[in-house]
């Protein structure tokens, strides 16, 4: 069941919700409290321990956008800033359609996406099934896609899979697969390493951006390995930042 901290309250100027579970969402928190907006971060539970911002805390799903109208309308949120993961489709869309029920402004933080370049050797793919298939039989893969995910990639009995995530995922590994727990940042020589010591013959990652995880990509060039890109799912229009700093001026211009 969601559960909050930040009960709603009167004499509250603009309430901004972030929509985090992200690096940039805690920064972003950290930013917007400092300037004495009042902010309430949702988390969606898939990390059980995350690190928590400053401010208010919303755990769980808000029941599609209709739950997420009904929540701004509890919580007296005058803003939503959307800072969740690329890849996190669903409650983007949500945010964007409860927000223009509601008229108020909803703002997405979008990192600017990977580019391959000179040395780089990626295949581009349009989807997690995509990436499974195109793994060539006999692969030693470092799967870095977080644990949700894992899953699908277990079918392929053919190939051996260094999986890295925060926290374990909720099945079963394979027998032939090694569970890599971390929290990024990464540096490029440790993966460099990481690679080497595991033997890696193929990178499996998602087109996520930023700099916090772009060492693994550094380190395949590096050694020359190939890299499986899942693409970026589409996201519904919306007034977009690249970093938290601007993101952050805007949200305050927005909240004076």
């Amino acid at each position: 069941m969601p559960s909050s901290r930040l009960a709603p309250g009167p004499g509250a100027v603009t309430r901004v919700l972030i929509l985090g579970g992200t690096g940039e969402a805690r920064a972003l928190a950290v930013a917007l409290a400092g300037r004495g907006l009042d902010v309430v971060t949702s988390l969606a539970g898939a990390t059980a321990e995350p690190l928590l911002p400053p401010g208010g805390i919303r755990r769980g799903g808000f029941g599609g956008t209709e739950g997420l109208m009904d929540y701004l309308a509890e919580a007296d949120i005058g803003i939503i800033a959307d800072v969740t993961h690329p890849f996190a489709a669903v409650i983007s869309r949500h945010a964007a359609e409860a927000a223009a029920a509601r008229a108020i402004p909803c703002l997405r933080l979008e990192r600017p996406a990977w580019k391959s370049g000179p040395g780089d050797r990626w295949q581009e793919v349009a989807d997690t099934a995509a990436a499974v298939a195109a793994l060539p039989p006999g692969a030693t893969v470092l799967l870095t896609i977080g644990r949700k995910e894992l899953a699908a990639f277990a079918r392929r009995g053919d190939i051996r899979v260094i999986a890295r995530a925060i926290e374990p995922p909720r099945f079963q590994l394979p027998g032939s697969w090694k569970l890599v727990l971390a929290r990024p940042p990464f540096t490029v020589e440790a993966e460099v390493v990481l690679m080497r010591d595991e033997r890696v013959s193929v990178l499996v990652t998602k087109n996520a951006g930023g700099e916090a995880t772009r060492a693994k990509l550094d380190a395949a060039r590096t050694l020359g390995l190939p890299v499986i890109m899942v693409a970026r799912p589409a996201k519904p229009p919306a007034e977009t930042a690249a970093t938290v700093e601007a993101m952050v001026e805007r949200i305050v211009r927005l909240a004076s």
